[in-house]
């Protein structure tokens, strides 16, 4: 999984796939870095995302994501964690191609379970289990089409999820001849 540009592993998925919380497990199992665009967007703009779609809206956030993501995939080589809506950008979609990508796929119930839904995020505000499959319907074919393995983290623990990306992006075991003939 390592390689002389880019990230060593980026994660995709919508609000409560635990990116957050997989990426910093799969840094330390890596021993390299954890790096969150939400988190480079917040430092950058001095305010929380929510306050950014408020008081600016959301085509102001979308380009300081488009932003975020371009700096973190030039600079970073640990483990990324992209943003929910990120791969709405088709710049950005083409920008991961060819990286080591994985879509944490997560069902409602489980995301309901993780985030509440009912914290401060601004595309689920109103209706928010309607708004999430809304927003899947729209986002899960590009979450599909940027990455290299999608791993279903419904059933199965932070370290559970972590072990399948990690066999997800395994190298396949080299070919030996069969020298038994």
């Amino acid at each position: 999984m390592t390689g002389s540009a880019g990230p060593v592993v980026v994660l995709v998925g919508p609000p409560g796939a635990g990116k957050s919380t997989i990426g910093a497990l799969l840094a330390e199992r890596l021993g390299t870095g954890y790096r969150d665009t939400d988190a480079d967007i917040e430092r950058t703009a001095g305010k929380p995302i929510p306050e950014i779609f408020l008081d600016d809206g959301e085509p102001h956030f979308r380009e300081l994501e488009r932003q975020a993501v371009r700096a973190a995939v030039a600079e970073h080589r640990g483990v990324l964690a992209l943003g929910g809506g990120a791969i709405m950008d088709a710049a950005t979609r083409a920008l991961l191609k060819g990286l080591p990508v994985v879509f944490l796929d997560v069902e409602l119930a489980d995301a309901v379970r993780r985030v509440g839904l009912d914290t401060p995020r601004p595309l689920l505000a109103v209706n928010p289990r309607k708004r999430w499959r809304e927003l899947m319907e729209a986002r899960r074919p590009l979450y599909t089409e940027v990455a290299r393995a999608v791993v279903a983290t419904g059933g199965r623990t932070p370290a559970e999820v972590a072990d399948a990306v990690l066999e997800a992006l395994a190298p396949p075991p080299a070919h030996t001849p069969d020298t038994t003939q």
